[in-house]
């Protein structure tokens, strides 16, 4: 596969009902605001089970992970925002059929994208349609994504909040994860407080862990600190 231009490719992962639809729109919206050219890559199984009527069936799997792809990477947009990746249908081919065979692919194409953003399950779940099972599957799907990117070593940051709080954060990550890139330098006029976000986050994380680590998502396996993590947000979210 080629583009037409050199791009930055970010990827959104998470379970079912976890905000990826919304921030991938809200990033395009606040890139675009910014005058870059921003495009946002939605997610080809919404647009497949809707024309179908129903869900994919295990031999259906691998044709819409490849037309997703094919939407992805042949955009010639300066950033591109993908609405989750062919890994997702790799994710859900494992857990609904236990079919592993769309890994291999899957994750070659995940290792191209500049960025991976994974949502937390700090949002509650709300129904949609054909697509979702139910608040269950979240746990258990975004396990199989952890995994999978960490078994191919593909780092990936974790994405928390409510609204603007989520927004933010993933803003702050892009000026974390690519802050080396020319490209980059203009979202710090899309986020005046990213300064008082990133210290605000790192008091966060002290106060979860006595400092025992920096803030690593992506790299923890802490369970206890990230129960307490959604535990806070969740009350923060009701105050």
């Amino acid at each position: 596969m080629s583009t037409a231009s050199k791009c930055i490719r970010i990827a959104l992962l998470g379970a079912e009902s976890t905000g990826k639809t919304s921030l991938s729109l809200g990033l395009a919206k606040v890139l675009t605001g910014q005058g870059l050219n921003a495009v946002c890559v939605p997610e080809s199984l919404r647009d497949w089970c809707e024309g179908h009527g129903r869900t994919p069936q295990a031999h259906e799997q691998a044709d819409i992970a490849e037309r997703h792809a094919q939407a992805i990477f042949f955009q010639s947009s300066e950033w591109v925002i993908a609405d989750t990746t062919p890994l997702m249908t790799a994710v859900y081919s494992d857990f609904i059929f236990k079919d592993r065979s769309l890994y291999a692919s899957a994750l070659t194409h995940q290792a191209q994208f500049d960025l991976t953003l994974l949502m937390g399950l700090d949002v509650a779940w709300v129904a949609d349609g054909l697509q979702r099972d139910g608040a269950h599957v979240r746990e258990p799907v975004d396990g199989l994504i952890r995994r999978a990117l960490q078994d191919a070593m593909l780092p990936f940051k974790v994405i928390y909040g409510q609204g603007d709080a989520r927004l933010n954060a993933a803003l702050l990550a892009i000026s974390e994860g690519l802050g080396g890139l020319p490209q980059v330098s203009v979202l710090r006029n899309a986020l005046p407080s990213l300064q008082s976000t990133h210290s605000q986050r790192e008091v966060s994380q002290y106060g979860l862990n006595q400092g025992q680590t920096a803030w690593r998502c992506d790299l923890c396996s802490d369970s206890e600190c990230e129960h307490r993590l959604f535990s806070d947000l969740l009350k923060s979210a009701g105050q």
